[in-house]
């Protein structure tokens, strides 16, 4: 009974963490739009900033309810990805998009080699067939050639920030805590986004001036900020890291999916397939039986 309602338990958290991934796909082709418009860090230090005050506004003792050791944890996690964020938006003025795209969903990769030495998680010959399959397919579905140079290199640190997120999620975060840890992250991310903003040369912060751009934002806020980022909390309570990312792998897929039925884009045969790569490894890590491996369920020290 107990391990059949684990089964339904991970089943939903998975769902939860796939239908954060497809938010956050749906924002590629406002995003792309909105730039034309607003500098990228002003932009995020507005959504993150929307999303942690409106959060904490609905639940203002979510955040006082977390143990001091959780509130830290938080903290860091928060930093981590803010950071990321940061390193990411730097590294796309000096490398192509597509590149950008694959070089950051290199934390596929780096989440299982993070989780073995951090977590000391043994990782199975199909999960690592899953994260070549999930490697692949992204490969297929962004790049157009690869050189390696700065833009590269800071966009490969913020992938390996973004799968120490996804390790301390897993690590970390309790069910219970979700709505706290999220709100902490999230005002974080906008503190970091928010310094980056006034130190980047142009006086304050640009904000939207059309409607429409401020109704991207705030859909870009509640949903697919503050909404994804409390359902990917709860769910990588219930889930192995290197499981999660395999699942974030499909990012790009969805990316994909918005842009060819909102955003114009014609449907590719190259598309298709590295679409189905990545679906193909998150299945495997789905469907394949798993052993119940000693340290998949390891959890960090404070």
């Amino acid at each position: 009974m107990a391990e059949a309602a684990g089964r339904r338990t991970a089943l939903l958290a998975t769902l939860a963490l796939l239908a954060t991934t497809a938010c956050w796909g749906s924002t590629f082709f406002l995003i792309k739009d909105l730039l034309d418009r607003v500098p990228t860090v002003d932009f995020l230090a507005v959504r993150f900033l929307i999303a942690g005050l409106v959060m904490l506004a609905i639940a203002p003792r979510a955040v006082a309810r977390l143990a001091p050791g959780v509130r830290n944890r938080a903290l860091v996690l928060g930093a981590l990805y803010g950071v990321a964020q940061i390193l990411q938006t730097a590294g796309l003025a000096h490398t192509p998009a597509s590149v950008s795209g694959f070089v950051t969903g290199l934390y596929v990769v780096a989440t299982p080699l993070l989780a073995a030495v951090l977590l000391r998680t043994r990782i199975t010959a199909a999960t690592w067939g899953a994260v070549v399959l999930a490697t692949a397919g992204l490969a297929v579905l962004t790049l157009d050639g690869l050189s390696i140079g700065y833009g590269e290199a800071i966009t490969l640190v913020a992938a390996v920030l973004y799968a120490l997120h996804i390790v301390g999620l897993g690590a970390w975060s309790r069910p219970a805590d979700a709505l706290g840890m999220s709100i902490l992250q999230l005002l974080v991310i906008a503190v970091i986004c928010l310094v980056a903003a006034l130190v980047s040369g142009a006086p304050g912060v640009v904000l939207p001036e059309r409607g429409g751009d401020w109704a991207s934002v705030v859909y870009m806020a509640l949903v697919a900020g503050a909404g994804a980022l409390l359902a990917q909390t709860w769910a990588q309570a219930h889930l192995p890291p290197t499981r999660s990312a395999i699942v974030m792998s499909t990012e790009p897929v969805f990316a994909t999916f918005f842009a060819v039925l909102l955003g114009g884009e014609s449907l590719t045969t190259r598309m298709l397939l590295g679409g189905a790569l990545v679906l193909t490894a998150m299945l495997v890590v789905e469907l394949v039986p798993r052993r119940r491996i000693e340290g998949e369920v390891t959890h960090l020290a404070v």
